[in-house]
This record gives C-alpha cells, sequence and structure tokens, in this order.
C-alpha cells in the first residue's frame, strides 16, 4: 500500500477558544481563522471544533495516487467496511473507535534535517571551549510534524485489523492484550491504539529536534501553567523516544518528542512483544496514574453516545 505519513487530525472540543490558544502557545501557527494550525514541515495538520465532550473527530492519511486508494477500498470490502470515495480521496470510519479516516491523494513530507548538536563524551571533547548549543537557544519551540496519535477503543483487536487488514497500517511492536504500535510512515508509530472502556484520544505527539527541545517546549508552557504538566521528562522503550506530556484545556494530552525510531526497511524490523512497566517506558518520573486513566474517562463514559 502507498501509505506514507499522517496528513492532519480534526479535534472535536467544548472549548474552541480557550483549547486553540493552548496550541499556538505550544508551537503551532494559526492558519485562517484560528482554529486551524500548521507545524514547520508538515503544513496545515490540526484543526479543532466544538464538541460537547472532547474527541478525535478525524484522522487524515496521505496516499501517492488512485490506485492506492482502488486498493484500500477492496481490503476494506473484505471486512466488510465500506467508504465514500471521490476522486483524490477515501472516507471511512472505524466503528470500533468512531474514527473517520480520511486516505487522502498528498505528496510526500519533505523535512530539512535538523542541524546535529554536538555532545561531549568521556574521552570525545566534541564541542571544546564552549558551551552547548541547547543552553544558547532563546527561540520559541514549534514542532516540525504532527508524528502519531494515541487513541482508546472498545475493541482493541478490531480495531487493529481495521488499521492493518483493511488500511494497509504495518505493525512495529505490541504490549499484550493492552496496546498496538503501527505504523504508516517510516516513523516507529503513527498511530498506537489501546485497549478502553470506551473509544477516546488519549493523546497527540508533535516532533521536536532533540531532547532539547523537548525539555524547553515544555518548561515554557509550564512557566504559568502548571497544572498543564502530565508526565516527563523520560524516554520510551518502545519507539525509543523522548518525551514530556502537558494536558491541553479540554483534556487532550499532547505530546513533545524527539528521537523516534525510523524503520526504513520492513524486512530489517521484527515486531516485539513487551510486557509491564517497560512496555511503556525506560526511564523517567513514575509514571503517573492519571495517564493510564484520564481524569475525565468516567464523564467520557457517561456521555460517549452524545458525540457520535
Amino acid at each position: 500500500m502507498g501509505l506514507h505519513r499522517l496528513t492532519s487530525i480534526t479535534l472535536g472540543v467544548p472549548n474552541v477558544r480557550e483549547t486553540a490558544d493552548y496550541y499556538t502557545s505550544f508551537g503551532l501557527t494559526p492558519v485562517g481563522d484560528g482554529t486551524r494550525f500548521a507545524t514547520q514541515d508538515g503544513g496545515e495538520q490540526l484543526k479543532i471544533v466544538h464538541s460537547p465532550l472532547r474527541r478525535l473527530v478525524e484522522l487524515g492519511v496521505g496516499v501517492e495516487d488512485p490506485d492506492d486508494l482502488d486498493r484500500v477500498a477492496s481490503s476494506l470490502a473484505r471486512l466488510d467496511a465500506t467508504g465514500k470515495r471521490d476522486d483524490t480521496s477515501l472516507r471511512v470510519q472505524d466503528p470500533n473507535s468512531n474514527i473517520e479516516v480520511v486516505l487522502e491523494i498528498a505528496g510526500h513530507l519533505e523535512q530539512t534535517p535538523a542541524e546535529q548538536a554536538p555532545y561531549n563524551g568521556p574521552g570525545r571533547p566534541s564541542r571544546p571551549n564552549g558551551r552547548a548549543p541547547g543552553v544558547e537557544r532563546e527561540n520559541k519551540v514549534r514542532p516540525r510534524k504532527l508524528g502519531h496519535v494515541v487513541i482508546g477503543s472498545r475493541d482493541q483487536e478490531a480495531s487493529q485489523r481495521f488499521f492493518t487488514e483493511g488500511l494497509g497500517f504495518k505493525a512495529s511492536d505490541h504490549v499484550p492484550s493492552i496496546a498496538s504500535f503501527l505504523r504508516c510512515s517510516t516513523d516507529h508509530h503513527n498511530i498506537l491504539i489501546q485497549r478502553a472502556p470506551v473509544d477516546f484520544l488519549h493523546h497527540t505527539a508533535w516532533e521536536v529536534d532533540d531532547v532539547d527541545e523537548v525539555g524547553r517546549g515544555a518548561t515554557a508552557m509550564l512557566e504559568d501553567h502548571p497544572e498543564r504538566h502530565v508526565w516527563g521528562l523520560g524516554r520510551h522503550h518502545i519507539g525509543s523516544n523522548f518525551f514530556w506530556y502537558l494536558k491541553d484545556p479540554a483534556g487532550n494530552f499532547s505530546e513533545y518528542y524527539s528521537d523516534l525510531d525510523c524503520i526504513v526497511d520492513d524486512a530489517l524490523w521484527q515486531p516485539s512483544v513487551v510486557d509491564g512497566a517497560r512496555g511503556i517506558y525506560n526511564w523517567g518520573p513514575p509514571l503517573p496514574p492519571s495517564f493510564i486513566t484520564p481524569e475525565d474517562l468516567a464523564a467520557l463514559m457517561t456521555g460517549s453516545h452524545s458525540t457520535r
């Protein structure tokens, strides 16, 4: 299949303006009426609309050409799933997570490589007679692209089949009976589907240049709003990325991340099965309970039918 990247997402929230202000502070660039946002490299990748409860309304996935749309439509038919097709896109809903996925013909993401900062090490003075570049930075942190989305599904295995057998995502790693890490690009994962009592959006993840940008971005976000902090700084085991999670005013988690595993040759990557806390993180602060069970999960369960 010719899947090659996430193109965009649409978030539904009850407090559009407040949430839009948050993502402006997060480093995304407002477009048009201020409810649409662009990243440095990915173009317009976030739209915020009104919804009684927070939810992921739409997920965009880029494909190469109309033949890819035809192949996906055939694969979905074998799962008894049908979508709405036009010349440039295919729109279909995962019945298990209630997310509408839009596959659209789109150009590949072109990223200018970030300047590699030198790091000193034992016997390796890579930056002699100078301070680390990371501590001299004063620019505002601006995410380079939307990297991945994590969703909860009432039927995790069925949602996984929808994304892999139906849409053509590839499996990278698994946490048994809990979550699957799936990709539509060379990134280790572009969507993570976790088992949950209700379909909901857990978090979105936004790539920055390096671990200094992860730390600088989160520190700036927390300076006047310590309530935004969720978890970090740390490093995941699956995916290997540095992370810091924050919470937007609607209750969605947003992640600054860097140094995610890249899979450029499928034949050289063997999906693994990882158990326990190691499947969540390698090092960092203790895992907060609210990361696994968001504080508004009961409200989402009670009102889940009102957003469909």
